[in-house]
């Protein structure tokens, strides 16, 4: 799962969300202490209204949340996602062995992980990281920071 800082820079980018089921989020306050939360049909809903998305928390009484905006809760996309929104720019995953091979403490990977993408003049960029899930986004975060800067919207 991406951080919640690169959720935030690709939201910042221009990422756009439109919930479905399964779609994991946290809503960036301090008193929720960075609870992940995953929409589902049984306990959270998201319910569109003229006025935007809200997302519905039913039958929740561990919380004194019945619901929140869509604009106040921060996407945390998957990996199958990120890959997904990559399109046509994705090229290739792989996984290569870490520069440091004495870095195998708690939590630090022997490996890293490269995604691969082509852009529109044929280049190839790659995008490195610890996590898969995290190559994916710091290359769609480009993707989409190219997009707004080019003009073109999604």
């Amino acid at each position: 799962m991406i951080s919640v800082e690169l959720a935030e820079r690709l939201a910042l980018a221009g990422l756009r969300w439109h919930p479905a089921p399964g779609d994991r989020f946290v809503i960036p306050q301090p008193e929720l202490g960075g609870q992940v939360f995953t929409l589902s049909e049984m306990t959270i809903e998201a319910h569109e209204y003229p006025t935007g998305t809200v997302l519905g928390f039913n039958g929740t009484t561990e919380w004194a949340l019945d619901s929140v905006a869509k604009d106040d809760a921060l996407w945390l996309p998957r990996e199958d996602q990120l890959r997904e929104l990559l399109g046509g720019t994705f090229v290739a995953l792989a996984v290569v062995d870490h520069p440091d091979h004495t870095v195998h403490g708690e939590g630090v990977s022997a490996h890293r992980y490269v995604v691969t993408t082509r852009g529109a003049d044929g280049r190839q960029q790659q995008y490195v990281a610890d996590d898969a899930a995290d190559a994916y986004a710091a290359a769609l975060l480009a993707l989409v920071e190219r997009a707004v800067g080019s003009g073109v919207t999604g």
